[in-house]
């Protein structure tokens, strides 16, 4: 019978050496290179990728792969690249004996053009396509949630703009533009862009791009935004594409003037005290919109003091006011629920921001800093594909829970594994005491089952994600 040893002591004597070969901290790689390689990722590159310059070290694909592996690991800057350099996992992915310098990455992506990160996206639509039929999600019902971030900047980067920075006020910034799939949690669509506010054709433009990229299943799309997107060129964006929409609406003196015109009655199923809708046409708008309006009464001693104005509230001298702007027919109180549950796409924001490294712009040149942002949201969804192939089969999109990127490496990508190679074969070997064995038993499983058919990619999972 087989005796428990005890346990390992260790302490300041323990001897300690060099020479164990091949052992990797990142055997969690294993699902992502498995995942890319069912669904026909490197082909889907080249094919997409308009890239002439000729590379020695390795070819194009493993380049813009290793870049999105890195950012998927954690090292979300360029000349992070030395630590990993020999490491056995990202290598034999790879397939290279060891990574190129910083520098030579550096030069590869300074060749690109800015039409590739328009291709990257694209890229991102078609494994969408991919990753939705193998893993069995049908959605004919998606909401998509719009917003802009803020990255300060402490150099002289091209593009670089004093705009729009409550945190560091005066300091120049970018201001990137990203759509989220508020089921799934994915990035649908974003470009970086100058720290100026988004004109309404930008961000016509962008809802024409995020609507190109959602699958081709979906019916019904609802659209929620901050007042940062308040303009007749959306709304007339949201109609043209047919989905449904509900925004908040800034301060402006003749919209104050309507709500103190409007009739207002006391607010039972809101946080505020009262509440108003009114059908009214802001100048220069092709039509007049239905409005919503919460008002929230102020104490008495803050009454006359200024207020700053923020992107949902604003102030006249006795009331707070939250108005939105919608084509939806739901009930006033329906709807501000259904605009709250919005603040998921500021959390899914703070992640790509922190978590994938989507604030660490590599260069002062704005081609490079426009491709590694799209190279940066290809690593942050690798993360949502994965969960989606890796769910329980009775979860729905309501129950479905969100995995953070800095989570599911702890849980699933630090993994201690070694790589052996016996008889022409080379294998991976997981530590017995791993406590998510079965549910990286289970993923693999699934991803190794994915086949492309006539028909394209058959589901490894027999009951599918509904709306």
């Amino acid at each position: 019978m087989h005796q428990n040893p005890g346990p390992n002591k260790i302490g300041a004597s323990t001897p300690y050496d060099f020479v164990a070969r091949n052992l990797t901290a990142y055997g969690g790689l294993l699902p992502v290179a498995t995942m890319l390689e069912k669904l026909g990722f490197q082909q889907l590159v080249e094919e997409t990728l308009a890239v002439k310059r000729q590379t020695r070290s390795m070819p194009m694909y493993g380049f813009i792969l290793g870049m999105v592996l890195v950012c998927y690991v954690g090292f979300s800057r360029l000349h992070h690249l030395r630590f990993l350099k020999l490491e056995p996992m990202l290598t034999g992915i790879l397939r290279v004996a060891q990574l190129p310098p910083q520098c030579t990455f550096w030069r590869f992506l300074a060749s690109l053009h800015l039409g590739i990160a328009r291709q990257l996206l694209t890229v991102e639509w078609r494994m969408r396509e991919r990753v939705w039929a193998a893993a069995n999600v049908h959605l004919d019902e998606v909401t998509v949630d719009t917003d802009t971030t803020v990255h300060t900047l402490f150099g002289n980067q091209m593009g670089a703009r004093k705009g729009y920075n409550p945190k560091n006020k005066g300091k120049k910034s970018y201001q990137p533009i990203l759509s989220f799939i508020a089921e799934t949690r994915e990035y649908a669509a974003g470009s970086l862009r100058t720290g100026d506010r988004p004109s309404g054709r930008e961000i016509a433009d962008h809802l024409e791009s995020v609507a190109k990229g959602l699958p081709a299943g979906i019916k019904t799309v609802s659209a929620r935004a901050d007042s940062g997107f308040y303009c007749w060129q959306a709304v007339e964006a949201y109609a043209k594409l047919n989905w449904r929409f509900i925004v908040v609406a800034r301060k402006t003196s003749r919209l104050v003037d309507q709500l103190q015109a409007a009739k207002w009655k006391g607010s039972t199923q809101t946080d505020a005290d009262d509440q108003c809708e009114f059908s009214y046409q802001p100048e220069g708008w092709g039509k007049a919109c239905r409005f919503l309006a919460l008002r929230y009464e102020k104490p008495p001693e803050v009454k006359d003091s200024e207020q700053p104005e923020q992107y949902q509230l604003f102030d006249t001298p006795a009331f707070t006011y939250r108005v939105f702007v919608t084509d939806m027919n739901d009930p006033l109180d329906l709807l501000v629920w259904f605009y709250n549950q919005r603040a998921g796409a500021e959390n899914l924001i703070k992640e790509a921001n922190n978590d994938a490294g989507l604030t660490a712009h590599p260069s002062n040149r704005w081609m490079m800093n426009a491709n590694w942002f799209q190279i940066v949201m290809l690593a942050y969804n690798l993360n949502c594909w994965l969960q989606l192939f890796s769910r329980e089969e009775n979860v729905t999109v309501k129950t479905m829970k969100h995995t953070t990127l800095a989570t599911a490496r702890l849980r699933f990508l630090f993994l201690a594994a070694r790589i052996w190679r016996h008889a022409g074969r080379v294998g991976i070997s997981y530590s017995d005491h791993y406590q998510e064995k079965g549910t990286f038993q289970q993923l693999m499983k699934r991803l190794r089952n994915v086949a492309r058919g006539p028909d394209g990619f058959a589901p490894v999972l027999p009951v599918p994600l509904c709306t």
